[in-house]
């Protein structure tokens, strides 16, 4: 498996604000957790316990982002084959079973928002797509079972 965390400009451009953003958020936690340790026995104080758990939950993310950040492999969309799903690629696909279309974008990490219609790559929708073209029938493993999609749209 490969250590490389493939995305758009858009989307290491996010990881980096989301990241400025909670790197700013610290000093204000620490200054929370320093008040709080003022009042006194920290056994009960739910104050400094709040604040601590915050801190670690802050530091874990940062530690997740800034792993995808030192990983990423930036990739323009505009440089893929237009005849396959690519990352970057709106794909509308046709549900065999029943005929339902659903159009989606295949985005790489940080990207992801399924209100929207973006999908990761890795999703078990976006693995079965990528690679593939019009016409093409293809296979996802969902949890619910493997279902078989129609790709009929590219773009």
């Amino acid at each position: 498996m490969s250590n490389n965390v493939p995305m758009t400009q858009e989307g290491y451009a996010k990881l980096q604000r989301e990241a400025a953003e909670m790197e700013s958020r610290r000093p204000a936690i620490k200054a929370a957790i320093a008040a709080a340790r003022a009042h006194g026995d920290l056994r009960e104080n739910a104050d400094y316990h709040a604040a601590r758990e915050e801190l670690a939950m802050l530091n874990a993310r940062l530690s997740d982002i800034h792993t995808k950040l030192s990983r990423a492999v930036v990739i323009d969309p505009s440089q893929a084959p237009s005849d396959k799903a690519f990352l970057g690629s709106k794909v509308t696909i046709k549900r065999v079973s029943d005929g339902e279309t659903m159009t989606r974008t295949l985005v790489g990490q940080g990207e992801q928002d399924l209100a929207s219609g973006k999908i990761l790559t890795t999703s078990p929708v976006g693995q079965a797509v990528v690679g593939h073209g019009v016409g093409e029938v293809v296979i996802a493993s969902l949890p619910n079972g493997d279902v078989e999609f129609e790709i009929v749209d590219l773009s």
